[in-house]
């Protein structure tokens, strides 16, 4: 796991976590599914799990190189970073196309899952009655929090700190959309749309050297909201890393037939042809800070064959299933090699 990375290696790395990163902020989308195909899911828990007691005890008594390779630091820094990174750019393109193109967006998403679920159970060798059990409970966990209602925004620090740790579980759960958790928890347009807008509107101000933010309460009070949320983040990040990796040395099998059927079933909260159900009180449709309408949930519908929309909707289907096949492809390719 702690090998040598050339400058192309780290480069790469850094890509994956933009995908990564970006996939987090899409409702529907697990960065954990992202991690999974591309090849750095273990390396991720298991790099997440050493950060304990030992890591703690090299890093008070300032053995700092020590520390650094054995919570494979370099590995989880270029993930991180990538990952922060996209929210700032990968992240501000997706949301472009999300609003001018959402149905065509959700079908190259909806394939890129299908050939997922293709990549990942093909190598899966052990399927029995146990394993099949597993897959299918997997599916219904998956189908059924794509149907949920979600809740109402609750600005409580110790309720976001929940969401912190709940909402990463993206990263860490494939299938899991750590995203699509945080609206059916009611807190989505807060943490990660108002926050975040916040907060890029901050590290703007510092990068000027404008400090007035200190003296705008509504600022402060954002600050507060994402910091809280990103302690509950880096706390759940590490707990579901060890009770995950803990599992998946003892129950691999078992555990990757619980994620694949996971994956299948959170196609349901990735369907393309769905209505958005507007949040409303006292029949007035809510905005967010930006704007824009709160989304509250989807009504899917199947699609009219008829329609030419529909035709090209399959084809980013295709488009999004053949990506997949052809990160396959490369990967057995280089392997031969």
């Amino acid at each position: 796991m702690h090998k040598e990375r050339t400058f192309k290696d780290k480069l790469t790395l850094f890509f994956k976590g933009l995908l990564m990163g970006a996939a987090n902020k899409v409702p529907g989308v697990s960065g954990g599914t992202v991690s999974f195909v591309l090849g750095f899911y273990e390396e991720l828990i298991y790099s997440f799990q050493k950060i304990n007691l030992k890591a703690l005890k090299l890093l008070l008594n300032g053995r700092f190189n020590s520390f650094f390779k054995y919570t494979n630091s370099q590995f989880i820094l270029i993930i991180i970073s990538g990952s922060i990174f996209s929210y700032f750019t990968i992240s501000l393109i997706l949301d472009f196309f999300l609003r001018n193109y959402e149905l065509y967006v959700w079908s190259w998403f909806f394939g890129m899952i299908l050939g997922s679920i293709y990549y990942i159970a093909k190598d899966f060798e052990d399927w029995n009655f146990k394993s099949f059990s597993f897959l299918i409970l997997g599916a219904i966990l998956g189908l059924s929090i794509s149907f949920l209602t979600p809740a109402g925004e609750n600005n409580n620090l110790w309720f976001v700190f929940l969401c912190g740790i709940i909402g990463v579980s993206g990263m860490t759960l494939p299938g899991l959309s750590g995203s699509f958790i945080l609206i059916l928890l009611g807190n989505y347009v807060l943490l990660l749309v108002d926050s975040v807008n916040i907060l890029s509107s901050v590290l703007k101000d510092i990068i000027t050297l404008n400090f007035d933010f200190i003296h705008n309460p509504v600022k402060i009070y954002y600050l507060k909201i994402i910091g809280v949320f990103t302690l509950g983040s880096a706390f759940g990040l590490v707990t579901l890393s060890h009770a995950l990796g803990y599992a998946l040395k003892r129950w691999h099998q078992i555990i990757t037939a619980i994620i694949i059927g996971f994956i299948t079933g959170s196609l349901g909260i990735v369907w393309p042809w769905k209505e958005k159900i507007f949040k409303s009180e006292n029949g007035q449709i809510l905005l967010d800070n930006s704007g824009d309408m709160i989304i509250e949930n989807y009504h899917r519908f199947i699609p009219n064959i008829n329609d030419f929309s529909t035709w090209l909707a399959i084809m980013y289907v295709l488009i999004g299933i053949s990506l997949i096949l052809a990160i396959d492809y490369y990967g057995r390719s280089r392997k031969i090699k």
